[in-house]
Parts: C-alpha cells; structure tokens; sequence
C-alpha cells in the first residue's frame, strides 16, 4: 500500500535565469504566460515538477517545452518559497542559472504564449519601475527578485572566473582580451580600463596565452583561462 502522507505538502517548481549578450546589451530569456495567474504578462522558463522527476531533468524540461531550446549545463541558484509567491498556492521554486553564448532560435510552446530575449535593463527590478522615462516591463510573480538574485550570481562568476569545473562558460574556449573585457563591461554594467584589465587578469594568471606562436598584432592574441593552475 502506498504511503500516505498525512499533511498538506507546497507544490515544487522549477524556474530558469538564462542571461546571453548580443552586442552591448546584456539579454534575459522570459516567456509570456498563456494561462492565468499573470496571463500575458512576462515570466522566466518554468513549470512544475513531475512525481518522480529529478530537479535538474524539470527545468531542462520546462526550457525545452516552452522556448524550444535544450543542450546547456545548469547551475542550481535557490530555492524560492514564500508562501504567497503564487496565488495559487503555495509553490516552491527551484531556480537555475545558466549563460547562452550564442542566443539559438526560440520555439515557444506548451503554456507559453512567445518567448523572447529582453534586454535585462529594461526590466523592472526592485521598487523601480522606469528610468530615464521608460517604462520597464514588470515580471510575474516574484521572478524580479530571482532575477537580482541570478545577475548578482552571474557577477561572482566574473569575480572568480576560473573555478573548476564551471557550471557553463561565458566565453567560447579562445577568445581575445578586447572580447572578454566586452563581456565583463556588458554583465556588470561598467567601463572597464583595459591596462588594468588586463593587470587582473593577465598577470594574475587567470588567463593565458592559448597558444605559445605569437601574433602579428597583440590585440589578436587568444587566450583561455588557466583553470588547471
């Protein structure tokens, strides 16, 4: 006979924060919701968990189902559970984090209406809703809050960026010195010198030449990171 649990159990879910870049803007992957609660209004990746489904499995899941793209490496963020984060009851999130470096085609499908990359400047974080006049698009439940929390994440990635294993890359294998300053200005939002740029990372060791041929011009060296040190 099957156990019965005697008390009412939250439901779990799993959500997901997929950031990418595409030229100077830093892009957050939402859905528009087809269903109540917060029909049409812009969410992240997610659904419920399935009786038996590993946690990982879910999301992955849920990202194929609703914007048709599948292949990446997830980083467990939190859990979010506040009892009154879903008007349907109470539901706890389990969010995942991951970096697309390459933004792919999107397919929206099961409960989501579209899917789109938006500009995470562009969203509504916190108590702000508009800047410099604009509108900001505010987000369903409390996936604003999970959104600060991911990009506070994806911040310590560049902090300690040669961590081993790494849950998903930033950059492709090679990449030039000017290409990953662009990526670190465009996450963090700052202006980056490049001689002390490269002081933090160069000589520091956290990168290093990828191949010992010299180029004829500095600017085109490549480089990868010195995880093996």
């Amino acid at each position: 006979m099957p156990f019965t649990y005697p008390f009412p159990r939250p439901a779990v879910a799993c959500d997901i924060v997929a950031f990418s870049v595409r030229g100077t803007e830093l892009l957050v992957l939402l859905v528009q919701r087809k269903d109540a609660p917060f029909k049409g209004h812009w969410a992240l990746p997610g659904g419920f968990v399935n009786e038996n489904e590993a946690l990982e499995r879910a999301a992955l899941r849920e990202l194929s189902e609703e914007t048709g793209l599948s292949g990446i490496r997830l980083e467990q963020l939190g859990a979010f559970g506040d009892p009154s984060r879903d008007p349907r009851g109470h539901t706890v999130s389990i969010v995942h984090l991951t970096f697309f470096l390459t933004e792919g085609k999107l397919a929206p499908g099961d409960d989501a209406a579209d899917a789109q990359w938006h500009a995470f400047r562009s969203l509504a974080l916190g108590k702000t809703s508009s800047s410099g006049g604009a509108k900001r698009v505010r987000l369903a439940f409390d996936h604003a809050d999970i959104l600060a929390r991911a990009h506070a994440r994806l911040l310590k990635h560049l902090e300690d960026p040669v961590r081993d294993p790494p849950a998903f890359d930033l950059l492709p294998p090679r990449f030039t010195l000017a290409e990953l300053r662009h990526a670190y200005e465009v996450i963090s939002g700052r202006t980056l010198a490049p001689a002390k740029f490269r002081r933090q990372l160069v000589e520091r060791g956290l990168v290093v030449p990828a191949s010992s041929r010299p180029t004829k011009k500095v600017s085109e060296q490549l480089y990868r990171w010195n995880r093996l040190r």
